[in-house]
């Protein structure tokens, strides 16, 4: 039996091999998965945030209405378990970021915020849920780097007086409408769209998948997704080793 899957993954691998060489218009959507390999902790695994104790659920400490009322205990979360300073780019970012340099991959979307995308050379990256390296005052709109906001002693303050917060996408506040719009655009002109490394079950973002109009939609996970009977090749396993064994022979 484990022979067979073996083999099943081996013939997968290749078939997505065989794909990436032909097709030069290329998308990549992933989620949490893609920087698990960098040691940043999946919301939903058994080891991620939601399986944690805290004083308060994690959904609700990363809620828009939880920030404006408590930004002291947002803050403390938000520093606690959100940032991964010394976090680096995985074989999954770097076979990504090669493909990009390739021509082939012309654009990655993610719903990651640790710009770990960039840091590993990717240009077009679209990023859904915003980046905990961008952060503005709510009341002037200056800009502050994450290391301000690291240095900062508890919520972090504006020149101006006001409070500055992170540009990453909370609970109860909407996807920025222009990176959706040019998302759709990407994928619906794809001849290829990889998917990896995310549970496809948080809207509207896995809605994504329906504006693809092409016949090589992909699936890197460890484990099934409700897309899977959608996809013409699901590949189960590590997104890091499989994407980084094919694109580092290319």
């Amino acid at each position: 039996m484990e022979k067979m899957e073996g083999m099943e993954k081996m013939g997968a691998s290749e078939q997505l091999a065989s794909w990436l060489k032909e097709s030069d218009n290329i998308v990549f959507f992933g989620g949490a998965g893609v920087s698990t390999e960098s040691g940043i902790p999946d919301f939903r695994s058994v080891d991620g945030l939601y399986n944690q104790k805290y004083k308060y659920p994690p959904e609700t400490i990363i809620s828009h209405s939880f920030y404006v009322r408590d930004p002291e205990e947002f803050y403390r979360f938000y520093k606690d378990k959100m940032i991964f300073q010394d976090a680096q780019p995985n074989r999954a970012h770097k076979a990504l970021a090669k493909l990009e340099k390739m021509g082939k991959l012309k654009a990655v979307i993610t719903q990651n915020i640790d710009g770990l995308h960039q840091a590993a050379g990717s240009k077009e990256v679209l990023e859904l849920h915003g980046s905990i390296h961008r952060n503005y005052c709510t009341r002037c709109g200056a800009f502050y780097s994450l290391d301000d906001v690291m240095k900062a002693e508890g919520v972090p303050r504006c020149t101006c007086g006001g409070t500055v917060k992170p540009d990453v996408v909370l609970y109860e506040e909407g996807l920025d409408q222009h990176t959706m719009s040019k998302s759709v655009q990407y994928i619906r002109h794809a001849d290829m769209l990889i998917i990896g490394g995310t549970s496809l079950t948080v809207y509207p973002a896995a809605g994504l998948i329906d504006y693809y109009n092409g016949t090589k939609l992909v699936l890197i996970n460890r484990s099934v997704t409700p897309m899977d009977s959608r996809a013409d090749l699901v590949v189960s396993g590590s997104i890091g080793e499989i994407l980084g064994d094919i694109v580092e022979a290319m």
